[in-house]
């Protein structure tokens, strides 16, 4: 059986999944780019990206999303809460949830076992733990899964070192469910072995890939059989006037917030 994928729902903001599918995606992990045929007056070259609201080569994208990160690295969560007014941690606890991590009825390598089997779990782009710390509290303090564990993955050493750093003040400082590994998603290294992963997760990181692509066919080929790709991102607003304010906040607003919290108002 090939690795399910979580059917999205819409949001104004993001893309959540429902337990209750029985095959279940993210559509912001499905929905590739594609290059049109048709020519086009000017077309955009081949070996570019996007890196925010600008078209940069898709060589430098890598370097340019690791200094920014770099840069905010240790107020990430604080400008994370100060962006979205503090509903981040609604929707990653929804998230989580949902997933359900732990769960013996629904582990993915057993899905008609219910005898305990403990997961093994991928954050990808998790470098300050914020997934992973809810990922391990919900299977040991829903599900009592004191086995189960996470790989938090980060091709930035900076949001690691955070990452590290609030792990210390948890009940997994030391402990072996919880993993630190600096990585590319796009080419992950062979210590994550084909079919060795229960849940891949991904929260507000797809967007920073510069090869979508490449990250989904290293997800698929690190899932276990019936194994879950879970991704929360953002989404569009359709409402136009709520469009309206959104747009206002993000250009007004948060690029002050940036420069006054992170010293960085260029990266928001």
């Amino acid at each position: 059986m090939p690795p399910r994928t979580l059917t999205p729902t819409s949001s104004p903001f993001t893309r959540l999944l429902s337990r209750r599918q029985p095959y279940r995606c993210f559509s912001c992990s499905l929905r590739l780019s594609q290059s049109s045929s048709q020519p086009q007056p000017q077309p955009q070259d081949a070996s570019t990206t996007h890196f925010g609201f600008q078209s940069i080569p898709s060589s430098t994208k890598t370097s340019r999303v690791s200094s920014v990160f770099s840069s905010v690295a240790s107020s990430y969560d604080t400008m994370n809460d100060l962006m979205s007014l503090g509903i981040h941690r609604l929707w990653k606890d929804h998230f989580v949830r949902s997933l359900n991590p732990g769960s013996p009825s629904l582990s993915p390598s057993c899905p008609t076992n219910h005898t305990r089997t403990p997961w093994t779990m991928l954050d990808i782009a998790g470098g300050t733990g914020d997934i992973a710390f809810r990922l391990l509290d919900h299977a040991s303090l829903i599900n009592g899964d004191n086995e189960s564990k996470v790989i938090v993955s980060d091709i930035n050493p900076d949001m690691l070192a955070e990452g590290k750093r609030r792990a210390s003040e948890t009940p997994y400082a030391g402990s072996p469910r919880l993993e630190w590994l600096e990585a590319n998603a796009e080419s992950l290294p062979a210590s994550i072995t084909p079919g060795s992963i229960d849940l891949y997760t991904v929260a507000f990181g797809i967007r920073n890939f510069t090869h979508k692509d490449l990250a989904l066919r290293e997800a698929y080929r690190v899932l276990k059989p019936g194994g879950v790709f879970a991704c929360l991102e953002f989404s569009h607003v359709d409402n136009r006037l709520f469009n309206s304010l959104y747009k206002r906040w993000s250009f007004g607003a948060i690029p002050i917030f940036g420069q006054l919290v992170a010293g960085d108002r260029d990266s928001y």
